[in-house]
């Protein structure tokens, strides 16, 4: 699993492949960080933010999870890889209960969340993009933040409000905008937008929810190289004052943004620690031999 250039580079790729790069840092900084003013970098690094314990998913005898114990650090960017098949994406639903386990406990911020309703647990602060790009196509940018804002205020049937009662969220709808890098996008169709943008969309109306924690789910994937150093900056900035956990297949961006790595292994955990000792890891690369030739 040896690094590639981009990932030697810590994602400092040339400023015209990152439209983030070409406008103001601090007005993205503002519109990013978490809008309760909290800094939760001054919570000790050691702090579990999402713990699970003998996480089992079966169905019907087969099982795509199998007693995971997993620890996330408040404040990290950590990253669930794995092969084809490894239970990464089960185990992401797992964790915001579109499935419900087998066996097992789910804690966040140290509260069990086992059995809670994904609605509750993304109100709790956990809020996960997923692996399709989830927009509604024929609404603009600009509107698709705006009801992930609106989501977020309570008040799902703003649609039915005035102008100037949807008009009041538009400010803060354009900061997270213009913080994707999708400023000349705003009054778009979703479904017009190239696949990164859409991924990028997601990403806003993810931030609109301003959540604690984040879950990406292969945020790279079916990107080009340009996509993939704009989305990667992006994760970066997000995370600035967040908790970040993320499936990706790409090892390069793993090893620019995680610190912490869990390697997945037909359901089972196969490995954890940083990308240096996993890549070199004898289990890890047998697992990734003749699939991804990582």
């Amino acid at each position: 699993m040896p690094s590639s250039p981009s990932a030697r580079r810590n994602g400092r790729g040339d400023a015209r492949h990152s439209s983030i790069a070409n406008t103001g840092v601090s007005a993205h900084n503002r519109a990013l960080r978490p809008e309760s003013g909290s800094d939760t970098s001054a919570v000790m690094a050691d702090d579990i933010i999402l713990e699970t314990r003998g996480l089992t998913k079966e169905f019907k005898g087969f099982v795509a999870v199998n007693g995971v114990d997993l620890a996330v650090r408040r404040g990290t960017i950590h990253a669930l890889i794995g092969p084809n098949g490894a239970g990464k994406t089960t185990c992401f639903n797992l964790l915001t209960h579109f499935l419900t386990p087998t066996r097992g406990s789910i804690f966040y911020n140290g509260r069990e969340i086992t059995g809670a309703a994904p609605s509750a647990i993304a109100r709790m602060g956990m809020v996960r993009s997923f692996q399709i790009s989830a927009t509604f196509p024929h609404l603009t940018v600009l509107e698709n933040v705006r009801i992930a804002l609106q989501r977020k205020r309570g008040h799902s049937y703003d649609f039915w409000r005035s102008a100037r009662t949807l008009d009041a969220l538009d400010n803060r709808a354009l900061e997270l905008i213009e913080a994707v890098g999708l400023s000349t996008y705003a009054r778009t169709p979703a479904v017009e937008l190239p696949y990164g943008r859409k991924r990028a969309l997601e990403m806003a109306t993810t931030l609109a929810l301003d959540p604690e924690m984040m879950l990406l789910d292969e945020p790279t994937a079916g990107m080009t190289h340009e996509d993939v150093e704009r989305i990667t900056e992006l994760i970066r900035k997000m995370a600035v004052n967040r908790t970040v956990l993320m499936v990706e297949h790409n090892l390069s961006v793993v090893s620019t943004l995680s610190g912490h790595i869990t390697v997945l292994a037909r359901g089972q955990v196969l490995a954890q620690g940083d990308y240096a000792a996993v890549s070199k890891n004898p289990d890890v690369v047998q697992a990734y031999l003749g699939t991804a030739h990582a």
